[in-house]
């Protein structure tokens, strides 16, 4: 529970089933002072009271679990060494992945509990046919979170529970009102939850100690357009705030971190069509036997593309699009869809055309 309306309305909607609840909010940080802007992140003192409150009202238990550690090992580090390496990486994911969903299942199993639950919105089924739990998505197209949960895996799927699938955001806001929740109409938080004001490199230089150079900004022929101010403040498909005076917008192309430099190039020649995806998870089936025509998003607020999606290897997929896509960037997750259900996902390696 992160003190929002979504994993509120959860617990309120377990309890009412009649399931044997108990709410867990995670501390994450050693430090609140990590956690001032308060109104933007989901891990401040203020959050933790307002899920005991509402864990009151409902009549379940509370208790805080400190993940600190984990957090900071498989999230904040994970984070910090991506963007080091010229990725785009994607924190929310791997918090999901290692301290939402591993940790917290480790800890369900050490004290005998039959679930996790969280407020995402996201649905889990399970297909007689194939024999295999499915993770499909919320049916709230605005609020559907399949995309960062591609990564469960099939015993995970079996002990999760994830009560809003079938609920639109109004309704669970609307459900909040009714119950007197003081959260109802709290805010979503909107950020990385560590980088409050989101000033990533800031962060990145006080938590590493290195300081970012400047370098060249070239485009893909190698002619030097003009300076950046360091690789880690840009992201691939980036448009605004590059710096260079051109005769149509520039975007980011790629990152060159060996060379120190960034490479831009106009909207039209920075689509990509083909991309290698590494360490795929596989869902709805136990691999790709042959290539499979699937819809494909490779990065949050993309709609899924149709692609070709072909298994390369046991944990690999070349994914080719049937229109060029923008800012597939190295770093970023690229997960596959059969209609509304996720058949696998994985970290995007690199653009190949």
């Amino acid at each position: 529970m992160s003190g929002g309306v979504d994993s509120s309305v959860a617990t309120l909607a377990l309890a009412e089933a009649g399931f044997d609840v108990q709410g867990v909010t995670l501390k994450l940080f050693e430090n609140e002072d990590a956690c001032l802007a308060e109104s933007k992140t989901c891990c401040s003192l203020k959050d933790a009271e307002d899920a005991r409150q509402v864990c009151l009202e409902i009549g379940v238990p509370h208790y805080v679990f400190n993940f600190t550690k984990t957090f900071n090992r498989e999230v904040i580090d994970r984070f910090c060494d991506g963007y080091l390496g010229g990725m785009t990486p994607n924190p929310c994911v791997d918090c999901n992945r290692y301290v939402k969903f591993e940790a917290l299942q480790a800890r369900r199993r050490e004290l005998g509990f039959d679930y996790v639950a969280t407020g995402h919105y996201a649905r889990r089924g399970y297909n007689e046919r194939t024999g295999r739990y499915e993770l499909r998505c919320g049916v709230d197209g605005n609020k559907d979170q399949s995309y960062v949960l591609f990564h469960l895996d099939q015993d995970t799927l079996e002990h999760m529970l994830f009560p809003l699938g079938e609920l639109t955001k109004p309704q669970v806001r609307a459900m909040a009102a009714e119950h007197g929740f003081i959260n109802a109409d709290k805010r979503e938080s909107q950020d990385i939850c560590f980088v409050p004001d989101g000033d990533y490199a800031r962060f990145i230089e006080l938590r590493t100690g290195s300081r970012f150079e400047a370098g060249e900004i070239v485009d893909r022929s190698g002619t030097v357009l003009g300076t950046h101010d360091g690789l880690a403040r840009y992201t691939v498909g980036q448009r605004k705030g590059i710096g260079v005076a051109a005769p149509e917008p520039l975007y980011v192309y790629a990152k060159d971190v060996e060379g120190n430099r960034l490479i831009v190039d106009f909207d039209r020649n920075t689509l990509c069509t083909r991309i290698l995806v590494r360490d795929a998870n596989f869902i709805a089936r136990a691999r790709l036997e042959e290539p499979a025509a699937l819809r494909v998003k490779a990065h949050y607020r993309q709609a899924a593309r149709p692609a070709t999606v072909e298994q390369v290897g046991e944990t690999n997929l070349v994914v080719t699009f049937a229109e060029p896509q923008r800012a597939c960037a190295p770093g970023q997750f690229a997960v596959a869809y059969d209609g509304d259900t996720v058949v696998c996902g994985g970290t995007i390696e690199r653009v190949l055309a």
